[in-house]
């Protein structure tokens, strides 16, 4: 999982897929934002959409997604068009995140509407409804839908995605009630970001009560956190401190105090990390990958880090 405000390049972008392909990564997600979200103007961001739309044409076995796209950013039927789009162009291999939205300073510079939560929540709940309908709707059966924020009339959207009955869907949030009731509701997955063991337990216990409530089987529930991986110790030390320079913190601070939820270690400690979190029940680990032009870090994660725990836990 790239986070593409931080100023990756589509020549960057097109070696990290092709890096992914090469060395067994099944799926390569990147975030959705417009703006750096530490204030450095220099990094900035391609757009999400038609990064993957150009991703798709580029690559031929590796899936696609958003981790996650803001409900804020777009009007519902424009991203399913995006998504369908994108899943056309790759022949099936896209998936879409949606969330709330969060980043109030983002939407200020771009002047996007940045409501309280609660009515991002609201806004989140429709776009889900606006996009499943876009994707289902048919002639015989036109989709139409007056809510609070949005209006649709008899819309019959065509061409339809490839993947049927429709992408993957995936919610993203920090484990709370309304989340995970949509995700319950409307996803096929929930994606939960930087949890400790202890909120992965809490966090899938309340999804759980939801799809339950729902009358529907547990979703698969995956975590987005950071990875900081080594082959050996010295690989691990230089890795670091590069990544410390990026981010301006302190050297030695990633590995003497590494943020919350994050894998941080040489392969061996990394798998004992990953196993410790499908043994809680995560299903799939995103694994934020920050020095995003280290393609060495990619292929250890693919040839290394992925087959160790294949079958109790996906790495993405």
């Amino acid at each position: 999982m790239v986070e593409g405000q931080e100023g990756v390049t589509w020549t960057e972008w097109v070696a990290l897929a092709r890096t992914c392909e090469a060395h067994g990564i099944p799926k390569l997600f990147r975030s959705d934002h417009y703006l750096n979200l530490g204030g450095v103007a220099e990094r900035g961001s391609l757009d999400a959409w038609g990064t993957l739309c150009a991703l798709a044409a580029v690559t031929s076995t590796l899936r696609l997604g958003t981790l996650v796209s803001p409900a804020t950013l777009r009007h519902p039927s424009e991203l399913a068009k995006l998504v369908t789009t994108a899943d056309r162009i790759s022949d099936g291999r896209v998936e879409l995140g949606l969330g709330a939205g969060w980043h109030d300073r983002e939407h200020e510079a771009f002047g996007f509407p940045f409501a309280d939560l609660r009515t991002r929540m609201d806004v989140l709940e429709e776009q889900l409804q606006v996009v499943l309908g876009n994707w289902a709707g048919t002639a015989a059966a036109p989709f139409s839908f007056n809510g609070d924020h949005y209006t649709l009339q008899a819309l019959d959207a065509e061409p339809k995605p490839v993947q049927q009955p429709h992408p993957p869907l995936l919610i993203g949030g920090s484990g709370g009630r309304r989340s995970c009731q949509l995700a319950a509701r409307y996803a096929d997955e929930y994606n939960t970001v930087f949890p400790t063991l202890d909120d992965v337990v809490t966090r899938r216990r309340r999804l759980f009560r939801a799809c339950e409530a729902e009358g529907r089987g547990m979703l698969p529930f995956s975590v987005m956190t950071g990875v900081l991986v080594g082959a050996d110790e010295a690989e691990l030390a230089d890795r670091a401190a590069r990544l410390e320079r990026r981010l301006g913190t302190e050297p030695g601070s990633l590995l003497r105090d590494p943020p919350q939820g994050w894998i941080v270690g040489t392969v061996e400690r990394a798998i004992e990390q990953l196993q410790a979190l499908a043994d809680a029940g995560v299903d799939r680990v995103f694994c934020q990958h920050l020095l995003h032009d280290d393609l060495d870090a990619v292929a250890l994660i693919g040839e290394r880090l992925a087959p160790s725990v294949a079958g109790s836990g996906q790495t993405a």
